[in-house]
Formats: C-alpha cells, sequence, structure tokens
C-alpha cells in the first residue's frame, strides 16, 4: 500500500510538467492521499487515473488503430479494374471508377459489388465477436486478435492470384479489421466521464474519418506505380506497425479488468513499457466492473432489442446508410461530369476528410458544454462536479440529442445542397466545399450517437459500439444494392433530396428518446437488478 507521505512527495516531483499533466496528475495524486487517510466508506475514487497526456496518447493510438478499417474499405478500390482483368473476373474495357463501391451496368462485372456487399456484412459480424470480448477480457487481447487477423489477411491477399481467394480473403480481413472502431470507442468510455466523453469520441474518430479520404489517394498510387499486390502488402505492414503499437504502449482500460487504471492486468496483459516503468499504484478495487457473463456475439443483437438502444441505433443506421449513398455515387458522379481522372477525383475526397476532423472542434466541443449547461440547471448552487460520477438520474438523451437534432437538420439541408450543385454541374469547388460541410455535419452527428450508445451502457461499451457498427454496416450492405440504380433512376440531386426527406421522416424516434428514454433506462435498470437478486 503506498504511503501518503511517498504520494505528497511524488505530486511535488510531477508539479515540474507541463501545466495540463501537472493539474491532473495533482488531483489523481491528492485524491490517492486522501484515499490512504479517509475509509473506503468517505473517500471516492477518481473515475481514471491516467493523466491527462496518457488519456491523449492513448486515444492519439486507438485512433490510429481505428484508421485500419476505413482504410481496408477503401484503398483498393483503385485497383478493382486491373484486379478484374489479372483474376479474369470480365473483359470489359470499362474504366470503373476507383474510390468507391461502384455498382457497374456490366454483367460481367457484377461480382466485383458482391464484394463490397459481403464487405458490410462482415463489417457488421465481426465487431459482435470482439466487441463483448473486450468487455469481459479486456481491450488489449481483442486489438491483438483483430490486428492479428488483419495482418494474415492482407498478407494472403498480396499473394493471391484468383477471385474465389479475394472474395473469401477480403471478407476475413473486414470481419478483423472492423472491430478496431467499436474498440476504440469502448477505450474512450473506460478513460472518460460523460462530460468529457463527446470531446474523446471526437479525437478517437479523427484518424478513423480519414480514412476514406486517404484510402483512395494512397491506394491510387500505390497501384500506379507498384502494381495492386502493394496495396494489401501496405496494409499489412501498417496493420502490424499498429499491432507493435499496442504491444508496446497500448495499457489494458478495460474497467472489468483495471477498474478505473489502477488495479494491474494480467501478467501477460501488461505493455513492454509497463515491464519497464513500474508504478507503485493504490489498487481501488471498488472502481472494477466484472462482468458476470460469458462472451457471446448475441449479447450485441440484445441491445437492438431494446427500446431506447434500438431507436438510436435505428436512426444512426439510416443516416449511415444514407451518408453511404452520397459516398458510393461521388466516384461515378466526378468522372461523368467533371471528366477527372484517377488522382484527381482521390484528391477531391480531401475536403471530405477535413471535414471529418473539424467536427472534432464544432458538434465534440458543443457536446460537452452542453452536458455542463444541463448540469448547472439542474444543480444552481455549483456543489457537484459534473465529472464527478455518472448519474442515472441526468437526463442524458435531453443533453446529447440537443446537438445531434440540429446537427441532423444541417446534414440534411447540406446533403441536398450538395446534390443539386452536382446535378448542375456548377464549378467544382461547389460539390468540394459541400463535401466539407457533408463531412462535418454528418460525422458530427455520428459522433452524437455514438456518446450517447455509450452513456447509456456503460456497464458494456464494447458490447453497445458493436450494436452500433451492427446496425450501421447491416444497413450500409442494404443500401449498397440500390443506391447507384436509385441515382441512375431520378439523379443525383433528387437522389439526395430522398435520403434528407428519410432522415426527417424518421425524426420522431429522436424526440420519443428525448421524451421516454430516461423511463426506458430506469426501467431496464430495474429489470437487471431483479435479475440480478434471483441469481
Amino acid at each position: 500500500m503506498q504511503q501518503p507521505s511517498a504520494t505528497l512527495a511524488s505530486t511535488t516531483t510531477q508539479a515540474h510538467q507541463t501545466h495540463d499533466d501537472t493539474t491532473n496528475h495533482s488531483n489523481v495524486d491528492a485524491e490517492k492521499t486522501v484515499g490512504t487517510v479517509l475509509s473506503g466508506a468517505d473517500y471516492e475514487p477518481p473515475f481514471s487515473i491516467f493523466t491527462l497526456t496518457e488519456k491523449k496518447l492513448i486515444v492519439l493510438t486507438i485512433s490510429f488503430i481505428g484508421l485500419v478499417s476505413p482504410l481496408s474499405a477503401s484503398i483498393y478500390f483503385p485497383a478493382i479494374n486491373t484486379l478484374a482483368k489479372d483474376l479474369h473476373v470480365s473483359t470489359s474495357d470499362i474504366n470503373l471508377t476507383v474510390t468507391t463501391y461502384l455498382v457497374s451496368r456490366s454483367t460481367s462485372i457484377a461480382k466485383v459489388p458482391d464484394i463490397n456487399t459481403l464487405l458490410q456484412i462482415f463489417q457488421a459480424i465481426g465487431p459482435t465477436l470482439f466487441g463483448n470480448l473486450s468487455d469481459v477480457h479486456g481491450r488489449r487481447p481483442a486489438y491483438i486478435s483483430c490486428l492479428t487477423i488483419s495482418i494474415a489477411a492482407n498478407v494472403a491477399l498480396a499473394c493471391q492470384r484468383s477471385y474465389p481467394a479475394l472474395l473469401v480473403l477480403r471478407c476475413v480481413q473486414s470481419s478483423g479489421s472492423a472491430a478496431t472502431v467499436a474498440l476504440a470507442q469502448a477505450v474512450v468510455a473506460d478513460v472518460s466521464t460523460r462530460a468529457e466523453r463527446g470531446k474523446w469520441i471526437a479525437y478517437a474518430s479523427i484518424a478513423m474519418m480519414m480514412g476514406p479520404a486517404l484510402g483512395p489517394l494512397v491506394g491510387g498510387l500505390l497501384d500506379a506505380y507498384l502494381g495492386w499486390p502493394s496495396i494489401f502488402w501496405f496494409l499489412a505492414i501498417f496493420s502490424g506497425a499498429m499491432l507493435m503499437a499496442t504491444l508496446c504502449f497500448l495499457p489494458e482500460t478495460s474497467r472489468a479488468v483495471v477498474g478505473n487504471g489502477s488495479i494491474p492486468p494480467q501478467k501477460w496483459n501488461r505493455t513492454l513499457w509497463s515491464c519497464l516503468r513500474k508504478k507503485d499504484i493504490t489498487e481501488q478495487t471498488n472502481t472494477l466492473q466484472r462482468s458476470t457473463k460469458r462472451p457471446s456475439p448475441i449479447q450485441s443483437l440484445l441491445v437492438l432489442l431494446k427500446k431506447e438502444d434500438g431507436l438510436i441505433l435505428l436512426y444512426g443506421a439510416l443516416l449511415y446508410a444514407g451518408f453511404y449513398i452520397v459516398l458510393i455515387t461521388l466516384t461515378d458522379q466526378l468522372s461523368q461530369r467533371y471528366g477527372l481522372n484517377t488522382v484527381q477525383i482521390g484528391l477531391c475526397y480531401l475536403p471530405f476528410g477535413v471535414g471529418c476532423m473539424a467536427s472534432r472542434f464544432s458538434v465534440g466541443i458543443l457536446l460537452d458544454r452542453n452536458y455542463k449547461r444541463l448540469a448547472r440547471q439542474l444543480d444552481p448552487s455549483g456543489e457537484s462536479d459534473p465529472n464527478a460520477k455518472e448519474s442515472d438520474a441526468f437526463p442524458i438523451e435531453k443533453a446529447r440529442l440537443q446537438i445531434g437534432i440540429p446537427a441532423i437538420l444541417a446534414s440534411a439541408i447540406i446533403t441536398i445542397t450538395y446534390g443539386w450543385v452536382l446535378y448542375y454541374k456548377t464549378s467544382l469547388a461547389g460539390p468540394l466545399v459541400m463535401l466539407f460541410f457533408v463531412g462535418n455535419f454528418t460525422t458530427g452527428a455520428f459522433n452524437v450517437f455514438s456518446t450517447l450508445i455509450i452513456d447509456i451502457n456503460l456497464h458494456q461499451p464494447g458490447t453497445a459500439a458493436a450494436a452500433n457498427n451492427l446496425a450501421r454496416c447491416g444497413m450500409g450492405a442494404a443500401f449498397t444494392a440500390f443506391a447507384q440504380p436509385l441515382v441512375n433512376a431520378i439523379g443525383i440531386g433528387w437522389a439526395s433530396v430522398a435520403v434528407s426527406f428519410l432522415w426527417i421522416l424518421a425524426a420522431p424516434c429522436l424526440f420519443a428518446v428525448v421524451t421516454w428514454g430516461p423511463k426506458w433506462r430506469a426501467a431496464e435498470k430495474l429489470k437487471l437488478e431483479q435479475r440480478e437478486v434471483r441469481k
């Protein structure tokens, strides 16, 4: 057990660090000192003992690990035409566009879109396996498993020379890499409170959201100069680098394993850095949230069946599917209407990526500010600290959706504008500016739903994030089949109107969540408590 004098000495030494890190360290160490003096009944341990700097490094690491998924999904599309020829899938000379899941009119290329539909399905299934596993046994084992699968699949993809092998291995690759997104959201839930979670989830999404923008550009350059196998070798190397970062530096954060970070994980689950740099920390076992359930993919399906969770995930899936229609047809529209080549089309995705990154500074910050504003309204005296604990009585649905609903309305308006700007072939600057705002507002709305579903499932954040991914990718797989035919039939302008109208039509789901969500959540908690009593 760490002595108070030693803790105070440690606090004094750490006071010479940077301002942010100093403040965080001092608070943590001061709370530890009090914890050794006060009894367990009087002392409430900090939510997380990780310092501000440590949190930033953790979130930065999981953000880049999460980049594996969108890169794997988009980077190989510049090589679709080359792959079709080399694998004898088609004899057509159609110049397939290279940055999206384009459904070709040529029946001889019809096999290629089938891969995309299957990828969406496996992207939905994969996280259900690893998300619940991470809630029970830890984040690091799940990350290591996912990245190992990704490395093996990419090496095999680089070496394969047949269409059936491409089909099977892309599904394996997708099932491994897709789970990294759900795991990132779970890690954020481990180390952040509701009052700051919007900011951290936005941070964790920055690198991931750059994937759709960087993937086509990097893939096009690799295919043009080194051939399509180099794309998969690049992904294997990148996944390998992320695996090394996980093994060396990414600590275990699951509250079922390490609590608030003060309890050492199993020896096999420790980072190489922690083995070299041992820290004497007071174990706070009352912060453990051990799960009594075995890992099961069924748990994610059960989340979908709950009233509040189901409505949130349903709307998030509709938002994703409509957003996906915009991206899935962009390459074809830019090629047909503006005559752009592969590299130029890849560059046109960059404004979208920048808009996704900017959502952290718009919607992410507003989420946290609105939470604190509501906390002050509920407690004008200011005696309670919004960061102190996760209160079940707090109207978290209202705090999140007061920002989410306006973001959705802005997304709908921008999407309609984008569609008609593209339809009338305005200056190329028009669609590019609209892509920036589509990325900003739509990604911001995604972050709202990701944050909310974690907020109301703090006992199983990995499972909840996997359910979120399951709903989105499942809906995306369904919309993939008719996205291009819809645009061909009514045009990109009216297609964007149809997508936005769908979002507005489904908006009552969100108002229902704000109105009845807290009651449903309380009833669900009571049901769980009664079930535990019976056991």
